[in-house]
C-alpha cells in the first residue's frame, strides 16, 4: 500500500471538511469518512504510517488530519479478527 497515496488521499478529505465553522465537528467528520468508505487495510496503514516517524509520506499530513487521528485515532483502528 503506498503510504504517499493514502496520505494525499487523507488530506483531501480533511480540506473539504477544514471549511467547517465547527472545528470538533469537522475532525469527527474526516473520522467518520475515513471509518465509512475505507477498508480495514488502508486505515492499517494510514495508522501506521502516521505513527512512524521516519515516514517521508506522513510528513506530508496535513494538520487538521493530523488532529483528527489525534482524537478519533482510536476508532478508525480496525477490528481484529481471528484467522
Amino acid at each position: 500500500m503506498d503510504n504517499g497515496h493514502l496520505i494525499d488521499m487523507a488530506n483531501q478529505i480533511g480540506a473539504f471538511f477544514e471549511s467547517m465553522p465547527d472545528r470538533d465537528e469537522a475532525l469527527a467528520g474526516i473520522a467518520d469518512h475515513i471509518r465509512r468508505f475505507w477498508e480495514p487495510r488502508m486505515r492499517r496503514a494510514l495508522l501506521a504510517a502516521l505513527d512512524d516517524p521516519s515516514c517521508e509520506a506522513a510528513q506530508r499530513a496535513a494538520p487538521i488530519l493530523r488532529d483528527a487521528i489525534a482524537v478519533h485515532g482510536k476508532s478508525l483502528a480496525p477490528a481484529a479478527t481471528n484467522a
